[in-house]
């Protein structure tokens, strides 16, 4: 046994839980415990030997927990929390040229984006969401409001051919999303990516640049892919290829490439993402809310082609909720194949956890519960009443419980959660911001 009060065994927390999901490894550990010292995992080990072990600064018990990792919501806008349900039941060009872009017109700006991504973080950390990959206008607001916020970010550095309230044309997006860049990076818990919206909305030309920035910066490139069947057809006739073959040529697909929604996909397109190493972010209520379809991740999967799970903005969802689509996920892959076994409970908590970080070129720091990884955490209570009783707690997770049942929740080792309350956010100040929001565009969506 290590000597009393030692520095080693002196940490700053030790998380004790009923029982631990291990999704590198499927497995389960009970009555098992984590030991973070300057936000590390440090160790893993039997709650009563740490006891006997360790003497921390502070202990935390969940003897009723589900303790997994932080979920990464490989896909959002998080700003549009502000646009939350203005459009529904629209489908996709409908709602983006109608509807979404119009009122983005008139509103968005850097105050819109630092509250609504403030808005955005609130909910995505009170239901376990510890890390995001973000694709929006103004991104040194949506920095300063994770910064707030405690969370862990992907900046998309979105990049655009038409004019909008934050930029003039493509190389002014791109000026300025490196700007942001520079000015950011030396955060801890925020990088940022490259984010050309779409091949619909982006030029060859603005393509090659971002290809070259990618490879310079050794950065994510963040991109919407073959969503509707509208888009291929259109596409088609505008650059006599599918979307995909077209990113192919130009050199933009890599294993730093995710493409978001990837619901029309041939062989040969899955045949290209597999072979150039891309990952896929799924959105499965997006998908379906817009009408779009129903992606097929079964042969995705079968492809080796790694899935992560976006919760699209809160404008097309409406919810940013990752037990939501974990739990559709699975549910809809069962369903599209007639096959129940496909998308297993482990495999769903995966992709919302370490496929997430994978894709980000994070599964060295965070993604799974493992020593020498970063402390970011969901605590889940699975002793209530409509969850009783509980024999399998991960197949649970996916199939029982919701984000109301998450309790805790740590990024970098700092406590976000505590029994179900925000610690480092004003939320009086954000209802206000809120408030104010909703009377304005409430106002022009009635003019």
């Amino acid at each position: 046994m290590p000597e009393a009060h030692s520095p080693s065994n002196t940490p700053e927390l030790i998380i004790h839980a009923r029982w631990i999901a291990q999704v590198e490894t499927q497995s389960l550990l009970e009555h098992h415990c984590v030991v973070i010292d300057k936000g590390i995992i440090k160790d893993i080990l039997p709650s009563q030997q740490a006891r006997e072990s360790y003497a921390p600064a502070k202990q935390v018990d969940l003897q009723e927990h589900l303790l997994i990792p932080g979920l990464i919501n490989l896909h959002t806008h998080a700003a549009m929390s502000l646009m939350r349900g203005i459009a529904d039941d629209q489908p996709l060009m409908t709602w983006l040229q109608e509807h979404i872009w119009p009122a983005e017109a008139a509103h968005v700006s850097h105050q819109f984006v630092k509250d609504g991504t403030r808005l955005a973080c609130a909910e995505m950390l009170l239901g376990g969401i510890t890390c995001f990959n973000d694709m929006y206008f103004f991104p040194e607001a949506a920095a300063e409001a994770v910064a707030e916020s405690g969370m862990r970010a992907t900046l998309g550095m979105v990049t655009l051919e038409f004019p909008s309230a934050f930029a003039s044309d493509a190389q002014d997006y791109l000026s300025k999303g490196l700007a942001a860049r520079d000015a950011w990076r030396n955060h801890p818990l925020i990088q940022f990516s490259l984010a050309p919206h779409a091949p619909y909305t982006v030029s060859d030309a603005s393509f090659e640049k971002i290809q070259t920035l990618a490879a310079q910066l050794e950065i994510p490139i963040h991109i919407h892919v073959h969503e509707t069947q509208d888009e291929l057809t259109l596409h088609q006739e505008a650059h006599g290829c599918r979307p995909l073959t077209r990113l192919k040529h130009l050199g933009l697909l890599s294993p730093q490439t995710i493409g978001v929604h990837a619901v029309h996909l041939n062989d040969e397109d899955m045949d290209n993402l597999a072979l150039h190493g891309c990952h896929v972010a799924h959105c499965p209520t997006s998908n379906m809310k817009l009408g779009s379809g129903i992606s097929p991740t079964t042969r995705l999967i079968h492809h080796n082609i790694n899935l992560g799970l976006g919760t699209d903005g809160a404008a097309s969802n409406n919810r940013l909720d990752l037990f939501q689509e974990m739990r559709l996920a699975s549910l809809l892959a069962k369903g599209s194949t007639h096959d129940a076994a496909a998308i297993p409970a482990w495999h769903a908590l995966q992709m919302a956890t370490l496929n997430g970080a994978k894709a980000l070129g994070l599964e060295k720091t965070i993604g799974s519960i493992t020593m020498g990884k970063q402390a970011d955490l969901c605590a889940v209570r699975m002793d209530s009443l409509e969850l009783s009783p509980c024999f399998d707690p991960v197949s649970h997770l996916i199939n029982c419980t919701g984000r109301e049942h998450v309790t805790h929740v740590w990024v970098n080792g700092q406590c976000c959660v505590f029994d179900k309350q925000l610690l480092l956010m004003d939320t009086a100040s954000l209802k206000n911001s809120v408030r104010l929001w909703q009377n304005r565009i409430g106002s022009s969506l009635k003019s």
